[in-house]
């Protein structure tokens, strides 16, 4: 296995989707890192040569990836609950951020249910 950015890469994949599993890379950054350093998407990724690698490799750090684009998105969300924005009040309170309705959804934010009692009558 390929280590690129600190994360293992599967080998029994084309390049495109191997790339994808670093944090911050999907399929269009990929392409455009692959059509810069000259390599077909095609190819597997066992294989690259270690010069292809290399060129990977450079070409990705021009991109924020993994841990720093995971501390950027982080203190971003921290800075608008600093700031009070509703943003921020939302993210706090563990709701849905970006304006999706509650009343019925938002189980994956919001939780497990919770018991009303004597709801009933």
């Amino acid at each position: 296995m390929a280590r690129i950015k600190g994360v293992e890469i599967p080998n029994d994949k084309k390049v495109v989707v191997s790339l994808t599993y670093i944090y911050g890379v999907g399929p269009t950054t990929a392409k455009k890192v692959l059509e810069a350093v000259k390599i077909d998407e095609s190819k597997k990724t066992k294989d690259l040569t270690n010069e292809e690698l290399g060129k990977i490799r450079e070409e990705l750090n021009n991109y924020v990836t993994e841990g720093d684009l995971r501390r950027e998105v982080s203190m971003n969300i921290k800075n608008k609950m600093e700031i009070g924005s509703y943003e921020g009040h939302r993210h706090r309170r563990g709701l849905p951020v970006r304006g999706q309705r509650t009343n019925r959804n938002a189980r994956t934010r919001k939780g497990k249910g919770k018991v009303v009692a004597n709801k009933k009558k």
